[in-house]
């Protein structure tokens, strides 16, 4: 077959063609003219969506033994007050001052410049940079923010927000789920759902949405213990990896040697990396297709030390699907101190510890009149004070904040005691590495590789055409019809067994699509359009024989399987258990 993937504008507008045509997505609101950057899944994207989505929690919350959970959309503005997103999470934006339209200034520069709006300025004017529509000038760059923002209840001021990311849901429940995983480390948390980023200038169809699909997990851990023994698992992988110190190079090299010469920071951070390589092979995303390049440091989110993103190969040159971060303690720590809970996890001791030294006592007797109802809140403030710090000032008292203001505590209200502690365990701040999976981005991804058309084979189209015979590829576990069930003519012996055929196949757990018009040969050509795997014709001999035609997509082969066969078979071949060529 002399098929081809085309890989040209003219190619991703006759797949997105096809995906409208054959009700895969369809533009939002478009009869109201539709608003950019928002898309409706139809019934065969909706189907494909979750099946990659059971396919990341086959990995991630199955494998891996991430817990899941399921968290509101709406947040409160503390929560990414505090978080950090209200004042970083921006992009740089200018508009045109002829043509008005936005533009986001790093698209319109090539390389990384960062996010300082002056620093871009400074490019756009050394490089006489216009708008790429008009030719017009554009105005001074600032930023803005990417958060939709709403307000929660009615006639209330209190301000929310539509989540950008499903991170700090899961940050903030850190407590109940390190109580739900009986207070041991290491651990994972998973959560899939929307986000929302408020883009200046969507474009690209599924790869820059504004409403979007979103599948992260959060794996919590003691950044003192050495090594990670998963990630025995993914040492051997050989990936594709282009450093932040050489971004204009590649690297073939397998995970454990890269964490052995230092270009993966830990065995952590280099098993997520396997663990999505293996994530995206399972989905039928070519390996030589993939890299994971590291961030550079002006491109590096607020939150994160490190970042290593998987970027597929596509029609819009090399896109970020997945994003591998170290978070540190960050979100954790900023969360601990914007609400004032504790939310840290015991590091335990192989033996147990002496710890001498001396602290601060308050005496509540004294504080109880001085602070009255902030008595235990000071007292708190006091334990919590170093002792050297206080000794100098006996005689004298000490000073302590509370809410921003200054009080002068007396020497009496506080004695300096020495101790002498046995401990088991301490108290610390989790590290966090996170795998972030844009999930529409992935499905751009698998039905663009699993584009193809075959010029030999043109014929009539539906719209009455001479168009090339177009296939989709999809790997049998993901494609959202598993088989197609026809009869070979619509009479009512054929239909009638064709029928039971289809039923039981459903009763088996398979998407199926039943078809009774035009030729078999169209009838075959529209389950390839969509990317069925299998087909299953019925014809004059099922009377006799008991027997099917099975058709697969990708060779076009055929064999006769008896009826009551097919579906364990066909269930098998989807499942990946078995081989069209081993029946």
């Amino acid at each position: 077959m002399d098929e081809q993937r085309p890989q040209t504008e003219g190619g991703v507008r006759d797949l997105y063609a096809l995906l409208k045509r054959r009700g895969y997505l369809w533009p939002s609101f478009e009869i109201y003219g539709g608003v950019a950057g928002f898309y409706d899944l139809g019934p065969l994207g909706s189907l494909l969506r979750e099946n990659v989505e059971a396919l990341w929690r086959s990995k991630f919350v199955l494998e891996e033994g991430f817990q899941l959970v399921d968290c509101p959309n709406i947040t409160p503005e503390i929560v990414f007050f505090h978080s950090g997103h209200l004042d970083k999470f921006s992009d740089v934006m200018v508009s045109c001052l002829e043509c008005s339209r936005p533009f986001r200034a790093d698209h319109l520069l090539e390389g990384g410049p960062g996010t300082d709006p002056a620093l871009i300025a400074r490019l756009f004017r050394d490089r006489g940079i216009v708008c790429p529509d008009c030719g017009g000038a554009l105005s001074e760059p600032e930023e803005f923010n990417l958060m939709f923002s709403t307000r929660i209840g009615p006639g209330s001021d209190k301000r929310g927000y539509l989540r950008p990311e499903t991170a700090q849901n899961i940050f903030i429940n850190f407590s109940n789920l390190y109580r739900h995983a009986r207070s041991r480390l290491p651990f994972g948390a998973a959560q899939i759902g929307r986000g929302f980023r408020n883009e200046i200038s969507p474009r690209q169809g599924l790869v820059r949405l504004r409403e979007f699909h979103m599948a992260e997990g959060e794996f919590f851990f003691d950044p003192l213990v050495e090594g990670f023994a998963p990630f025995s698992r993914y040492r051997d992988t050989m990936v594709n990896l282009v450093p932040a110190s050489s971004p204009d190079a590649t690297l073939r090299m397998d995970l454990g040697t890269a964490v052995e010469d230092g270009t993966i920071t830990s065995e952590v951070l280099a098993h997520f990396m396997g663990a999505t390589a293996s994530f995206a092979t399972s989905l039928g995303i070519a390996q030589e297709r993939t890299r994971f390049r590291q961030h550079l440091p002006s491109e590096m989110a607020h939150y994160a030390r490190d970042c290593w993103d998987l970027e597929i190969s596509t029609s819009y040159g090399w896109v970020e699907m997945v994003g591998i971060a170290d978070r540190s303690a960050y979100d954790l720590t900023q969360h601990s101190k914007g609400s004032g809970t504790d939310l840290s996890a015991f590091r335990r001791f192989d033996e147990p510890k002496v710890i001498e030294g001396t602290r601060l006592v308050p005496d509540m007797k004294v504080l109880g009149p001085i602070f009255r109802g902030r008595a235990r809140e000071a007292g708190e403030i006091i334990s919590s004070m170093d002792p050297s710090s206080a000794g100098s000032a006996i005689g004298e008292g000490i000073r302590i904040e509370i809410d921003g203001q200054h009080y002068d505590v007396p020497d009496n209200a506080y004695r300096i005691e020495s101790f002498r502690d046995v401990v088991h365990q301490e108290r610390f701040v989790p590290n966090v590495i996170e795998p972030s999976f844009g999930m529409d981005r992935l499905m751009f991804a698998i039905l663009e590789h699993s584009y193809f058309e075959d010029p030999n084979r043109a014929e009539e189209g539906e719209s009455g055409k001479v168009e090339p015979y177009r296939i989709l590829r999809l790997d049998p576990g993901i494609a959202p019809v598993k088989c197609g069930v026809f009869p070979l003519l619509n009479r009512e012996d054929l239909s009638r067994i064709a029928r039971d055929l289809d039923a039981d196949l459903r009763r088996q757990g398979l998407q199926t699509n039943y078809d009774a018009s035009d030729s078999i040969g169209r009838r075959y050509a529209r389950m390839d359009e969509i990317g069925t795997p299998f087909c299953a014709t019925v014809d004059h001999d099922s009377l006799k024989d008991g027997c099917a035609t099975i058709r697969e997509r990708d060779t076009q082969m055929q064999k006769r399987i008896p009826l009551k066969d097919i579906p364990a078979i066909v269930k098998r071949m989807v499942g990946g258990e078995k081989t069209f060529s081993d029946m």
